[in-house]
C-alpha cells in the first residue's frame, strides 16, 4: 500500500505543477539546484563549449610562406620570396556560421534546462516520499503512545488480577511492533535524507513537513499537453537540434562557393625587388563532395526524432 501511494505521488509531479508546503519546498529546491554538484559541472561545461562553439565564426589560418633559392650559376645571385595570404568567406557564409553559432548556444541553455529539471524532478520525488514518511511517523508515533498507554493498562490489570499472561503479552507485543515500524521508518527517512544531501552538493537538508495540496487534474488533456509540450526542454532541444541540422545545410550548400585570398607578395633577386599584392580564388571541386547529402539525411533524421519523442510524451503523460 505504502509502494502504491509513494507511486502516484511520483506520476502525479509528473504530469501536474504541485502545490505543496510551497515556501519551504521551494526554498529546498532553490537550495539543490544552486550546490548541485551535477549542474555546476554542467554548467562549466557547456560554458566551454560555447567558446568552442564561437570558433566557427573564426577566420581561417593566416599563411606565410617563405624562399630562399639559391642561383645558378652563382653569378646571377640568389632569390628571397615572402608572402602573407588570408582566405575569406563570402558575406553569405560568413552570416550562416553567425546564425549557427546562436543556434548552436540555444541548444545548448536547453539542454541545461533539461538537465536542471532532472535533477530538481529527481529532488522533487525524494521530497515528496519524504513528506509521506513525516505524515506516516506522526500517525505511528501518536499510535505508539496509544500502544504504551494500553500496555501499561493491561500491566496493572494483570498485576490486579483482572487480566491473564496472553493478554498481557499481546499488549507487550503490540507496542514492539509499534516501535519496530517506527524505526522502519527512521530508516527510510534517513535514507532519503542521504539522498537528498548528494544532490544538495554533500550539505545536509531538513525537512519537517507532512502534508501537500493535491494537485488539480487539467479537464482537457490536450490543451494541457499543449502548453506542458512547449515547456519541456527535452523536446525543445530535439527541436532545435533539427534547426541546427537545416542550418547545417545551409552552409554546406554555401560552402561549395569559391574562397577568396588576399596578401602581400615580395620577391628580392640581386639587385631587383618585386612586391605587391597576391589574390586567389579557392574553388572546392572535391572536399564538400556529398556533405549537402549528409546533411539532408541528418536533417531528416532529427525531424522524425521530433516525432518520436513528440509521441512518446504524450502517450507517457496520457497514463
Amino acid at each position: 500500500m505504502r509502494i502504491k501511494k509513494i507511486t502516484i505521488c511520483i506520476l502525479a509531479i509528473l504530469i501536474s505543477s504541485i502545490v505543496y508546503s510551497q515556501s519551504n519546498i521551494d526554498i529546498v529546491l532553490d537550495t539543490i539546484e544552486q550546490n548541485n554538484t551535477t549542474l555546476k559541472s554542467l554548467g562549466a561545461k557547456f560554458d566551454a563549449q560555447k567558446l568552442q562553439n564561437s570558433t566557427l565564426k573564426n577566420l581561417s589560418e593566416l599563411e606565410i610562406g617563405f624562399n630562399y633559392l639559391w642561383g645558378n650559376p652563382n653569378e646571377i645571385g640568389n632569390r628571397t620570396d615572402f608572402s602573407v595570404a588570408q582566405t575569406f568567406d563570402f558575406a553569405t557564409l560568413i552570416g550562416m556560421k553567425g546564425n549557427m553559432v546562436v543556434e548552436q548556444n540555444l541548444l545548448l541553455e536547453w539542454q541545461f534546462k533539461a538537465e536542471r529539471m532532472n535533477v530538481l524532478l529527481e529532488a522533487k520525488q525524494y521530497l515528496i516520499e519524504l513528506i509521506y514518511y513525516n505524515a506516516l511517523q506522526q500517525e505511528m508515533l501518536l499510535g505508539l503512545q496509544h500502544a504504551q498507554i494500553i500496555k501499561n493498562s493491561v500491566k496493572q490489570q494483570f498485576e490486579k488480577g483482572d487480566a491473564n499472561v496472553l493478554d498481557f503479552n499481546k499488549a507487550k507485543l503490540n507496542l514492539s511492533l509499534v516501535e519496530g515500524d517506527i524505526a522502519s521508518i527512521n530508516v527510510e527517512r534517513i535514507a532519503i535524507l542521504e539522498q537528498l544531501k548528494r544532490l544538495n552538493g554533500g550539505n545536509p537538508i531538513s525537512v519537517e513537513d507532512s502534508n501537500f495540496i493535491q494537485p488539480t487534474i487539467p479537464l482537457n488533456f490536450d490543451d494541457w499537453f499543449l502548453k506542458a509540450e512547449q515547456r519541456n526542454p527535452i523536446l525543445a532541444s530535439i527541436k532545435q537540434t533539427v534547426e541546427i541540422s537545416k542550418k547545417q545545410l545551409s552552409i554546406n550548400k554555401a560552402q561549395n562557393l569559391p574562397e577568396l585570398s588576399v596578401g602581400y607578395i615580395s620577391e628580392k633577386v640581386v639587385g631587383q625587388r618585386y612586391q605587391g599584392i597576391t589574390t586567389g580564388v579557392s574553388i572546392p571541386l572535391w572536399a564538400n563532395k556529398n556533405k549537402v547529402k549528409q546533411a539532408k539525411a541528418e536533417v531528416l533524421a532529427a525531424e522524425k526524432s521530433v516525432i518520436d519523442i513528440k509521441q512518446q510524451f504524450y502517450a507517457q503523460l496520457q497514463l
